[in-house]
């Protein structure tokens, strides 16, 4: 096979895998993929790429909704049944494992969060856990997914979630409404208004305080959406990465893309629970600091 013939293949295995399974609505007009145009609005699957770029923003990736949902309730069926069996005794096996990550989260949760909150450590093992579970499902093999997406009569399925920012943002952003919950509850309305408006700049002349609003408005209002974008972008950045190379490998070596794809394995398997835990305790951090009164 010629290069740039091989090359072609290459990178429509690469696109071919990072794209989603996206239902949305194709609009009048619209080209669609056997060549025809749409003779109006119409919700469906895409079939290429050509099909999601014409649904725009307002589509959804079915496959990163229903593998997190998977994830989701299997970390919940999980923690039910060890929650049901543990004794008063040592534990053993499994039961072990799971209460050392609980108690590991709780320790974490202690030593960052400075309010009082029941929620913070339930949330934090959830936000762990469910993050560290869809992550491991990239050390699969990559075709994995087409495994899947052949069974399933799919012609798309991407099937690790935090490759996708639609799902990292949306935890982040979650986190970034309690933030402004739990801001609200401690300090009130005006305590939270009272600092964004009076800080970064301070003073006790009230005209100047006036003066500076604006300058510290602008600041500090920036600095608090740069934590939520920040928080979704960074898990996003190092699990796509991590995907795009183990991607790569296997479009480029093929059956031999052992070679390479387990020593990144290898590695992953300390980025997975670092990324983790790195969501998990600036979640905390942030809710912590939400919690302060001044």
């Amino acid at each position: 096979m010629a290069h740039g013939e091989t090359q072609h293949t290459v990178n429509e295995y690469i696109q071919h895998h990072l794209t989603n399974l996206t239902w949305g609505k194709v609009p009048e007009g619209a080209a669609l993929c056997d060549g025809s145009v749409a003779q109006e609005g119409q919700w469906m699957l895409a079939k290429c790429a050509t099909e999601v770029d014409a649904m725009g923003f307002w589509a959804f990736h079915v496959d990163s909704l229903a593998w997190s949902g998977i994830v989701g309730a299997l970390f919940i069926l999980i923690f039910s049944l060890v929650a049901r069996r543990a004794t008063a005794g040592v534990p053993s096996g499994f039961i072990n494992f799971v209460e050392t990550v609980v108690e590991f989260v709780d320790t974490s949760v202690r030593d960052t969060f400075n309010g009082q909150s029941k929620l913070i450590a339930p949330l934090a093992l959830t936000v762990f856990c469910w993050i560290f579970m869809m992550a491991s499902i990239k050390l699969l093999p990559v075709d994995t997914a087409l495994g899947f997406q052949t069974m399933l009569g799919l012609d798309y399925l991407k099937i690790v979630p935090v490759v996708d920012p639609n799902i990292t943002l949306a935890m982040s952003f979650s986190v970034f409404v309690m933030m402004i919950v739990f801001s609200v509850m401690n300090k009130g309305v005006g305590g939270f208004f009272a600092e964004l408006a009076f800080h970064p700049f301070e003073t006790k002349n009230p005209v100047f305080k006036i003066v500076l609003m604006p300058i510290n408005l602008f600041l500090e209002i920036v600095s608090l959406l740069a934590k939520p974008v920040s928080l979704g972008l960074r898990l996003f950045g190092n699990m796509f990465a991590g995907e795009f190379v183990f991607i790569l490998l296997a479009a480029m070596l093929g059956y031999w893309q052992f070679l390479g794809a387990v020593p990144w394995a290898i590695f992953h398997l300390l980025v997975v629970p670092l990324q983790s835990f790195l969501f998990m305790i600036l979640t905390i951090v942030y809710l912590s600091m939400a919690s302060e009164k001044h």
